[in-house]
């Protein structure tokens, strides 16, 4: 059905290659003339797996032993205190990202190597990285990956006093948490929010119309109380609620009374 070398001169990377589909496709891949890597965790079911498919299609195949939980570990890592042996790892991920040009292992290299700088003390160089995978994930269709890269942004910026800068990053990190029903990081995002010691209109960027409905609201008037005193509509009213909500992270007007109590 297709030609030999139908992928001549491609390179395909094909996770968790050593094995059921992966491996499957690999071979495939190879029959049609493309250069493979293939990756997974377990680096010696890869290298059997690699010679076995190079000897039965004769293609150039390369393995890359890697595991999607190492982020995850390098942030613990660092939060015991043993950045030592977090740094091998983000090596690995700097490597592998840049070998094969993988958005996806650059920007979480970058990212544990901005919490890697952070702990060392270089809280500008580990802005400047954080930044850097930031624009890497926008390449990539991973919206938490991309909310915990700008929560610790945020973090960052926080530490270097640039609070409006951070009230807006961190922000946008808790709107993408409390969007992707991920609540245990929106509660992170909103405690670090918090510490910004910016007050909500400036942290969440409620337009003045937004904010003179929200304090009416807040008081205990009605929608239709709140449209006669602005002389606007009960709907506009509504639609300003609905904003201010968004913005605040909350859901009901007792939150709302109580976060204008601290304004």
């Amino acid at each position: 059905m297709f030609q030999p070398d139908l992928l001549k001169g491609k390179r395909i990377l094909v996770t968790g290659g050593g094995t059921g589909l992966g491996r499957s496709m690999a071979h495939r891949y190879l029959e049609l003339g493309a250069n493979v890597v293939i990756c997974g965790r377990r680096e010696d079911v890869l290298k059997q797996t690699a010679e076995e498919l190079a000897k039965d299609t004769g293609g150039e195949i390369e393995t890359v032993g890697c595991d999607v939980r190492v982020p995850d570990a390098v942030e613990a890592m660092i939060a015991l205190g043993r950045s030592g042996q977090a740094a091998p790892l983000i090596e690995e991920l700097e490597q592998n990202g840049a070998r094969l040009g993988r958005s996806w292992m650059i920007a979480v290299g970058a990212r544990c190597r901005s919490m890697w700088l952070a702990a060392c003390g270089d809280v500008a160089g580990a802005t400047r990285m954080a930044q850097d995978a930031m624009a890497e994930h926008q390449r990539l269709p991973m919206p938490f990956e991309r909310a915990r890269t700008q929560l610790l942004l945020g973090q960052l910026q926080r530490r270097q006093r640039q609070k409006e800068t951070a009230s807006a990053t961190l922000r946008a990190a808790l709107e993408d948490f409390e969007t992707m029903g991920t609540p245990l990081w929106a509660d992170r995002a909103r405690a670090d929010l918090a510490r910004t010691n910016v007050t909500p209109k400036q942290a969440f960027g409620l337009t003045p119309s937004e904010q003179r409905v929200a304090e009416l609201a807040a008081s205990g008037m009605t929608n239709r109380d709140v449209a006669a005193a602005l002389f606007i509509s009960p709907k506009t009213v509504e639609a300003n609620l609905a904003r201010v909500y968004r913005k605040l992270g909350i859901k009901t007007r007792a939150e709302l009374g109580r976060l204008i109590g601290d304004w």
